[in-house]
């Protein structure tokens, strides 16, 4: 539910054309869970996501819910798994990892034309810029750690436990990563302009594929966990709730840490990347040692390797919104070929240049 905001509250419009369905086949399904649906409710779409279209959905007692759905139109194999999402979160509803309530979930087509689901609405604020513009300064520091105090939550799981024993497998999480990430970023190209320069991505894939033999780990992995993906509490520097699992998967904890703390890397070209300690957030290092407190890590091994990961992974994503804004089905109305391509790019060269570093220091 990653979300476009004014000032630090969501974004809410009518449905985009493309991501309209009909309300009342949703009121006549929904009410099999929820009979007070039945009377009606009221559909405003979030914008500002690139991945599954999210809804807000308001019954007439004032009950706020909040529906995700796949989008329409080809999608690439695996991609928004909205089915994973509901299931990972009902998985932690009696953990210390914060998720909304699950309501329902549909595997119908015949109801909305693709896969969805709808869970209770968290209050709070969304916070999309990794520099927490407009947190008062005197907050980020405290919301960071409690970024990553609820990253090392996660990662304490019992995944068994909780009964995700089939969520993914816990052995070669790296290497399948890459395979799968490189498949999805080869699919994209096909929307694409021609001209598109993609050696650094090539390059520093191979590289990958080379160097990602590291040791085992398992652990309930987010996969694209940072900060404009959780809700933060409407008054005070904590997270409420942590959205958007649809990447989420069984594997090592350390390539959602990579992630998390990427945008230290980022360079400063591109929109929306900002430097970070200048804004009155925690160093990397600071971020670093507060999870290996938190999870009762001696250190942080192979940081290089996770790092240039992230990269690529962020690279491939970008690049797969790119190809849907070709397509013309993207979930938000910002989303554009050329520019995040562009995005993409550049940060496939970060990763590039973060792997030679490694390797030559090694």
């Amino acid at each position: 539910m990653a979300t476009l905001t004014k000032n630090d509250m969501p974004v809410l419009i009518d449905p985009l054309e493309r991501h309209r369905f009909d309300e009342a086949a949703l009121a006549e399904w929904l009410a099999r869970t929820l009979p007070e649906a039945a009377d009606g409710l009221r559909v405003m779409q979030f914008q500002g996501g690139m991945s599954n279209p999210t809804y807000r959905l308001t019954l007439r007692s004032g009950r706020r819910l909040v529906l995700r759905k796949k989008p329409p139109g080809q999608l690439l194999p695996k991609a928004h798994a909205v089915d994973r999402e509901y299931r990972v979160m009902k998985a932690l509803a009696d953990t210390d990892v914060p998720t909304p309530e699950m309501i329902a979930y549909c595997d119908e087509p015949s109801v909305l034309g693709a896969e969805f689901f709808v869970m209770e609405y968290v209050d709070g604020r969304i916070i999309p810029a990794p520099a927490m513009d407009p947190v008062p300064r005197g907050d980020r520091r405290k919301l960071a750690f409690s970024l990553i105090d609820t990253l090392a939550r996660i990662h304490l799981v019992d995944w068994k436990g909780v009964g995700l024993e089939t969520f993914g497998r816990a052995e070669n999480y790296l290497s399948r990563q890459v395979a799968r990430w490189s498949n999805q970023y080869e699919q994209s190209k096909s929307d694409l302009p021609a001209d598109f320069d993609y050696s650094s991505m090539d390059w520093l894939r191979d590289w990958l594929v080379a160097h990602c033999d590291v040791a085992d780990e398992s652990a309930i992995t987010h996969g694209d966990y940072r900060l404009g993906n959780v809700v933060v509490h409407p008054d005070e520097p904590w997270i409420v709730a942590v959205l958007d699992w649809e990447l989420s998967t069984i594997g090592h904890p350390l390539a959602d840490l990579a992630y998390a703390c990427l945008h230290y890397h980022l360079p400063r070209d591109l929109p929306g990347v900002e430097d970070l300690e200048a804004a009155g957030l925690p160093s990397e290092a600071e971020m670093l040692a507060r999870y290996a407190e938190g999870t009762g890590r001696d250190g942080i091994a192979e940081w290089p390797v996770f790092l240039a990961f992230a990269c690529f992974r962020y690279a491939a994503i970008v690049q797969g919104v790119a190809a849907r804004a070709a397509r013309g089905n993207a979930s938000s109305a910002s989303a554009n070929a050329e520019t995040d391509g562009h995005r993409a790019r550049r940060v496939a060269e970060v990763g590039a240049a973060i792997a030679r570093g490694a390797t030559a220091s090694s």
